[in-house]
């Protein structure tokens, strides 16, 4: 699995706070949720919180990908994609545990796997 590239891991960490999870239904339909609240797993992962997932959680326990969507400092957007799991218990909820707000529920983690990183329309992994 691939690593972020310097660049994009300098935009994550001045990132603005909200960022666009977008999953689709089994016929195709996007679904396009904020999220507030992921980190880094390793150079190839990112853990985010399941604070009040509804269709999106329909959506990633179907299984299929997902794209995060988080703006840089320089308002131009980065785009993360790949495949997306749902861990309601076990060492991934745990290290979600380990860094969320107790101010979130934190109800599960879902976990995304880096396959592909765009910036703007330029693959840079």
């Amino acid at each position: 699995m691939p690593a972020l590239t310097p660049n994009a891991l300098e935009a994550w960490e001045n990132r603005e706070r909200r960022m666009v999870l977008t999953t689709t239904d089994a016929d195709g339909t996007p679904n396009a949720i904020w999220i507030l609240c992921a980190e880094f797993s390793g150079d190839d992962k990112l853990v985010i919180a399941n604070n009040a997932m509804s269709k999106t959680l329909e959506n990633i326990k179907r299984g299929g990908k997902a794209s995060l969507l988080f703006i840089a400092p320089e308002r131009e957007a980065y785009q993360i994609k790949g495949t997306i799991e749902h861990h309601p218990n076990g060492p991934v909820y745990d290290e979600l545990k380990s860094w969320l707000s107790p101010n979130y529920s934190g109800k599960s983690a879902v976990l995304l796997h880096i396959e592909e990183v765009f910036y703007g329309a330029e693959q840079v992994v």
